[in-house]
């Protein structure tokens, strides 16, 4: 199976910066577009950013100019850097990818759909 692992939240001042880090795990032949989803309490989930296959990155209007999503150096990870943070940026943040393909315990080729890691990160901003 596919496994995504975020890390990188915690605590940040207002006008501050926090990078958030995802890893996708599993013996992984090719994934999909990730990207990175949050929910505050009493919120619905917001797609924050995402990174196409092709390099393309897209952002919600509430963090564009603030939030850079890019490649990380090791395979299969993405980052989401966070810049000009506001309280109402608080929220758990979720990785996620859109598809991908991955050798199971018997060596064949399972295709899956849209996941996301299960426990996300937590990020508030507060001063």
């Amino acid at each position: 199976q596919v496994r995504l692992d975020e890390s990188g939240g915690g605590l940040a001042q207002p006008g501050g910066s926090l990078t958030l880090s995802c890893a996708a795990s599993g013996r992984i032949i090719s994934i999909g577009d990730m990207g990175w989803y949050r929910q505050a309490p009493g919120s619905q989930r917001e797609l924050v950013a995402t990174l196409s296959t092709d390099g393309t990155r897209n952002y919600a209007d509430s963090v564009k100019g603030r939030f850079i999503i890019g490649r990380g150096d090791a395979k299969n990870t993405v980052y989401l850097q966070m810049n000009s943070l506001k309280p109402e940026d608080t929220a758990v943040y979720y990785c996620y990818s859109k598809w991908a393909n991955y050798y199971n315990d018997h060596g064949e080729i399972v295709a899956v759909g849209e996941q996301s890691g299960g426990q996300g990160t937590q990020v508030t901003v507060s001063s």
